[in-house]
């Protein structure tokens, strides 16, 4: 076996027990789902599993954070004569899109899901953290500045997690359900409007 189909391999067990993961927090309830059945769902070992994962939160985050990973690889790659923000927009959707579409809804038991997932301190603390030191030096290449000494990439990075929080926090108290992306959309396009105050209805 060559060394890029066994990567390939490694990597479609990984999502394959991720899903199984999220299925069942769906279908169970994150407190009733166990390794165990996390392995029987994706066919395989608890050994397998335990050889990918630490434990059934770092399983749930891993999506997450692999669109993460394919969304800044989009930001690097993205043309260097497009606007900042355009190209942080579309990279950070890019992932988002071709997993469930602009239009995706989720049912409202599988939003309450998701509410558990988010107060679950072991899903936030297995997210993203190591991740925006990639942002922050992604952006200072992309912007000329140093990611240590200027205040400007970090605090771009800053907002684009902002956005993603702010969506996610809308998304799971929406009823009834919308669609995440177009909550995004609408984040980052506030962010770079400069966050106008919205205009106050009359009573």
């Amino acid at each position: 076996m060559t060394e890029g189909l066994r990567e390939r391999k490694k990597a479609d067990t990984r999502r394959a027990l991720s899903d199984a993961a999220l299925h069942l927090v769906f279908e169970r309830g994150l407190d009733n789902v166990t390794r165990e059945a996390i392995a029987e769902r994706a066919g395989v070992s608890l050994r397998t599993f335990n050889n990918y994962f630490a434990g059934k939160y770092e399983a749930i985050a891993y999506r997450q954070i692999e669109r993460m990973r394919r969304s800044l690889t989009a930001f690097r790659s993205w043309p260097a004569g497009e606007p900042l923000w355009t190209a942080i927009t579309e990279s950070v959707l890019e992932p988002m899109l071709a997993e469930m579409g602009e239009d995706f809804a989720p049912s409202r038991a599988q939003l309450d899901q998701l509410v558990e997932l988010t107060m679950a301190n072991e899903v936030r603390n297995a997210l993203a953290d190591n991740l925006m030191a990639e942002w922050v030096q992604a952006i200072a290449e992309r912007t000329g500045t140093d990611p240590v000494r200027d205040m400007y990439p970090r605090l771009v990075a800053a907002s684009v997690r902002a956005v993603a929080e702010a969506a996610m926090d809308t998304y799971i108290a929406a009823d009834p359900p919308v669609p995440i992306v177009g909550l995004m959309r609408r984040g980052f396009a506030d962010v770079v409007a400069g966050l106008p105050e919205p205009k106050r209805t009359s009573s």
